[in-house]
């Protein structure tokens, strides 16, 4: 029998804003009594990934602390835990956050309750689904989503998918080696890109050695 999985509550404090959070304990937890994410070609080594909070997310959710999002449709891949997108939600913003995890969104929306907030937009989707009904969207982000080469075209392709003609694209990198084929990847989607480093990165436990990693895509 799988016992149920541990979790815990924190605060993250992401510049002025509290963000409550129930997450897993730790990246040790599994439960998948019904083999849904086996099914799904999700191991227990990677099960709980999905349920902790990365430097990358926080790195993200910083950089979305005061970005313009006025008429904007965002959307988070691989939201995991949702940091970004339950901030974005504080602000109003018209955020759909998605993940391929089955219980990504059963956290989400507690994340949310426990926030205050209103209901996040939530799909499960697979980035090789080309027939996903998502729409199109201004701005796409994610943190730390590029675990493997095998996912570098899959994302791109994703994000072509659903980047307006006019799009801009925030991804968060920890330097998994694969910033330069996920760049290559979109330039040929028409994006220009501009790596930056994180700058006041005091809220991580350690220097963040990656990178912001910024495309746009302009109209004609």
């Amino acid at each position: 029998m799988t016992s149920p999985v541990r979790v815990r509550y924190q605060t993250i404090e992401v510049g002025h804003k509290d963000i409550h959070l129930c997450t897993l304990r730790d990246n040790q937890q599994f439960s998948d009594p019904d083999g849904v994410a086996e099914q799904l070609g999700i191991s227990s080594a990677t099960w709980p990934l999905f349920g902790v909070v990365w430097p990358s997310s926080l790195v993200l959710a910083n950089h979305m602390l005061d970005y313009d999002i006025a008429g904007k449709r965002i959307l988070e891949v691989g939201c995991g835990i949702g940091l970004s997108s339950i901030l974005l939600n504080k602000r109003n913003a018209d955020i759909t956050a998605t993940d391929y995890h089955p219980k990504v969104e059963h956290f989400l929306n507690r994340n949310a309750k426990l926030n205050n907030g209103k209901a996040i937009a939530f799909e499960r989707v697979d980035w090789a689904d080309e027939n996903c009904d998502l729409g199109l969207f201004d701005l796409i982000i994610g943190s730390d989503i590029l675990y493997e080469d095998q996912h570098v075209e899959l994302l791109a392709n994703f994000i072509a998918r659903h980047a307006k003609p006019q799009c801009k694209v925030i991804l968060v990198d920890p330097g998994r080696g694969r910033r330069n084929k996920i760049t290559n990847s979109l330039q040929a989607f028409g994006f220009t890109d501009n790596h930056i480093k994180p700058e006041h990165t005091d809220y991580l436990e350690e220097p963040f050695k990656g990178d912001i990693l910024k495309f746009l895509r302009t109209e004609g």
